[in-house]
Order: structure tokens, then sequence, then C-alpha cells
């Protein structure tokens, strides 16, 4: 536990506040989940909470205060919707009054490795599990760093209040998360989620970032021994935290990243990882990494603090948040250079995209803007075959700018460093999912080691008809050449050109929304062309 007293705690606008509990260290804070009930011990030793009726972000309740300069940068619309300055100082004041009178804990935290970069960030809470959880997800100051430490950023967290008054305020629903930009304060209420935490000061970075000239990304990120970087961009189910775990690469994070002049940079001190069914042989690090000081979301135990981890009875987003120190190949400082590498994972369940691409800077902001990966059948009510999804930049629910500012950024910089861009497809082969076979995880690493030993930029290369993506004739480890051209691996080939031609129709239809972006951002010729 932290002696010290916070720095600005007239500035909170709190009144009659109890004890305050000031960046606790871990043993402290388990004592105090334990005694104030909110927290069970596994037999692994790591602390478990339930988040209550949310198990997960509440996309519908996020709001920004209109108002000048950040409503002229920001990208109004489902993602990013506006309230006015009158209803977010009631939602302050609602979330104030929640906090006073009580026991608080005050965790002060750093959200960015590089110092040319970093937020201070002070989170606010009565909930003790809550500032475990922001202790693991954040960067750690010193007791020294601690000393002088006044946030750049405050966050609200009154999670056992609502707003009653929400219709006539014109909200969703009761529960609010709201951003204030120029006063610098964030505001929760109604949901116990940790991730509204996480993900709103992510979403604070994407808007600081890049007017800065600086990209903020929904990445993970790993450097080998010669200090070469390598990203890892994919939606949910691509591979993106099991392929950038490797034995021989350090991790600089699993999650989101900054890329400034001094290179990449973690956002995060932490990983906050799914654990349902968690298997100690496939995630081995992940299934290490949760042991004391880990926090638990939402899990099903025995009476003995056994964890079932297939057990989806309160939710299928069990979760798990841990220092990366719990991971011991991690890079120390989280930073690294500038990447030579990026790689875009899609699951593609249509089966027609190849293991493994190379991408022009034209191709590469192309299928940044797109964010392709494929919903299986099965797995949500309803969906009986192949369904596309797209997510501007790998992560649109975060980004408060417009998509096309992040792929200015990102093709600025792999034009700055020289960079070489990869679409890496860990979905199906030989045919769509029912049909053909998950890609092996053997070709998909011969595919990501050609990738980072380079030695994929000597084979000879072919194109794929339509997407006219350059994929290599052959590459070492990949069990089988074939494989690498998908239309070598469908029986049915005018099946193959049928679908191919409906996956293109598909990209070029959700990038009709870019064609309002002027000439500058017109990449629509770098993609699919029918």
């Amino acid at each position: 536990m932290s002696s010290k007293t916070p720095k600005g705690l007239d500035k909170l606008g709190l009144n009659d506040i109890g004890e305050i509990y000031y960046n606790l260290d871990y043993d402290a804070l388990q004592a105090h989940e334990i005694n104030r009930g909110e927290c069970k011990i596994s037999t692994s030793g790591s602390a478990m909470c339930d988040t209550g009726i949310f198990t997960g972000r509440s996309p519908k309740d996020k709001y920004f205060v209109n108002q000048p300069p950040s409503n002229g940068h920001i990208a109004w619309g489902d993602v990013n919707q506006p309230i006015d300055k009158a209803t977010y100082d009631e939602l302050l004041d609602l979330s104030r009054r929640q906090l006073s009178g009580k026991d608080i804990y005050i965790t002060d935290v750093y959200a960015g490795a590089s110092p040319a970069s970093r937020r201070k960030v002070r989170f606010v809470t009565e909930v003790a599990w809550q500032a475990h959880f922001v202790k693991n997800m954040f960067i750690r100051p010193t007791e020294e760093e601690l000393e002088d430490f006044e946030p750049d950023f405050t966050v609200y967290n009154a999670c056992k209040t609502v707003d009653k008054d929400y219709e006539k305020h014109g909200l969703h629903s009761d529960v609010y998360v709201a951003f204030n930009v120029e006063e610098n304060t964030s505001v929760i209420g109604g949901t116990w989620y940790g991730g509204e935490m996480k993900k709103g000061i992510f979403s604070m970075m994407n808007y600081w970032l890049p007017l800065e000239g600086k990209l903020s990304m929904h990445c993970s990120a790993n450097v080998g021994k010669a200090g070469d970087v390598c990203l890892f961009f994919g939606l949910s189910g691509t591979g993106k935290t099991t392929l950038s775990t490797d034995p021989d690469r350090a991790l600089i994070g699993d999650d989101e990243h900054g890329w400034d002049d001094d290179g990449v940079f973690n956002f995060e001190g932490g990983c906050y990882a799914k654990v349902i069914n968690l298997d100690p042989k496939s995630e081995p690090e992940i299934f290490g990494a949760i042991r004391k000081d880990a926090l638990l979301e939402n899990v099903v135990t025995d009476a003995n603090g056994v964890i079932d981890y297939s057990d989806d009875s309160k939710t299928e987003n069990t979760r798990v948040s841990y220092p990366i120190e719990h991971i011991e190949n991690h890079q120390e400082g989280l930073m690294a250079g500038h990447p030579s590498n990026i790689i875009f994972l899609t699951a593609d369940a249509f089966g027609v995209l190849p293991p493994v691409s190379k991408l022009t800077k034209e191709q590469a902001m192309y299928y940044f803007l797109s964010g392709y990966t494929a919903k299986v059948a099965g797995t949500e009510r309803g969906i009986t075959e192949p369904v596309a999804t797209f997510s501007a930049c790998f992560g649109e629910a975060f980004l408060p700018l417009h998509p096309t500012e992040y792929a200015k950024l990102l093709g600025e910089k792999i034009d700055e460093h020289d960079v070489h861009v990869y679409l890496v497809n860990t979905g199906w082969t030989g045919g769509p999912y029912g049909v053909g076979k998950r890609m092996s995880i053997k070709d998909t690493r011969a595919c990501i080691n050609g990738i980072l030993n380079g030695s994929i930029n000597d084979a000879e290369f072919g194109t794929l008809p339509t997407f006219n993506l350059a994929i290599p004739n052959h590459l070492d480890g990949v069990a089988d050449d074939a494989v690498l051209n998908p239309r070598n691996t469908w029986e049915d080939k005018e099946e193959y050109d049928a679908t191919l031609a409906k996956l293109a129709g598909m990209f070029i239809a959700n990038f009709d929304r870019y064609n309002d972006r002027g000439s500058e951002f017109d990449f629509s010729s770098a993609g699919p062309q029918l």
C-alpha cells in the first residue's frame, strides 16, 4: 500500500471522502477483495470476481460530448454518439455523488510505455477488484513517479449508480460510458464490467495520438532477438494472440499499441485474455499466467475453488487480467523499434483467400480499412453459412476519428520505414466451412516463419485472380505447395470461382462507404475487381 496522498484531490469534486486507498499493492488489494466479499481465491491463487449482469461492453451506451474543438475531429455515428455538455455534467454530478461519502480507491497509472506519447490516467472507484483490474491492465508508476503524479485524464467509475433520467437525457438506457475530451474526464455508471475502463482509455488514445501524427493500433506485437518487430492485426478468432506468442520472440503486448517516432510501444502493462475452454496444452502461457495477482472474471468453480474453464453458464466471455510480467518472455520496457513486418490475420470461412499473400502499400491500406474476417455457421443462432465481418482498422468500435485518418498514418509509416505487409488466412481451405477444413497450424506457422525470417521475399509469386493478391509459389515448411493457391485445393473449380466473386462483391460493397472521402483515400482499385 502506498503511504502517499494523491495530488489534486480537491479537483475531483468529491465530498466527505472516507478512507482513500491509493495505489494499493497486490497483497492489500487481495485482502480488500476478500474482506469485502467481492472476490474468492482459486486453487491457482488468482482472485475471482463476477461483473454482474454485464459480462461485456455496452457499446450502445458510449457517448462523447459534442463540443468544439473535438467535435470537429470525431466521426459521429453508431460508434461515437453525441451528447450535449449539460447532459454530461448531470452524469458527472451523478457519478460524483455516488462516489462521495465513501471509502474510495484511487489508482494512478500510465497509458503508453513511450515517455514521448504516454498519458497519466487516474481511476476513481469504490470497488476493490476494479482497482485491481486497473493495476493489472495499465502501466504501473514507480513510487518515485507517484510523488509528482498529476493526471492528464480522470475516470470516475460509479458502477453502483444508474441514470434514472436516461429517457429525459435521450440516452439508450440507464447505463452510461461518457467522455468529455476538453475537460479530460470520463464517467461510467450502471455497468461493473472492467473492460469499459480498458477500452475507454484505448478510445482516448485513439483520439489523442493520431492528432499528434502517431498511429494507435488494435494489434499484438512481438520482437525478435535481432530487434525486428512484427505487428499482428486481426479480429476475434483469427489467431492474433496465439500467433504473436512465440517462444523465440519477446511479447511487446497482446492488444493495444502505439507507433511514434521512437517505434512501437504497448499502451498497457498487462493482458486481458479470454479463458473459455482454456487448454494448458494449446495456450500454456495464458494458463501459466493465472496465478496470484491475476484476476478472473465470471468463471465457474467448484466448492474448492477449482475452475471449470468449459463452463459458459455465466458468459462465453470469461476473462482473466494479469500483469504482463506473468508472461516470462515479454519485452522489458514494453517498447521496441519500428516494425519490419505487419501481418493482417483473417479467418476466411469462405475458403477462397490464400494462406499468405504479400500486399502493396495501397493494398495494405485497403485491407486495413476493410478489417475482414468471417463468422462460421453455428457460432450464432441463425447463421447457416459463412458471414463476412468488416471492422475498420480491425477495431472500429474504438475509433473516435474517421477510419481513413488511421489508414493515412499507416501508409505514411509503411513508406517511411519500408515495412513489409502480408495478409494471412487462418481460416478454411479446400472449400468453405462445412466442406473444406481449417488451415493447419503447421502451415500457418510456416507462413509466419517465412515472413519473420524473410525467406518469403525470395519466393516466386503468382497472382490470385479478382483480388490481385501476390501469392508465393513455394514456402519452406508448407506441407504441399498446392495449398498456397486456394483454387488448387477445391474439387469444384467453378464453385471456387463463384465463391471468390461472391466474397469480392462483399468487399466492394463494404468499401463503398469510403467513397465520400475524396481522391486521397480512393484505394478501391487496390481491392478486388469484378
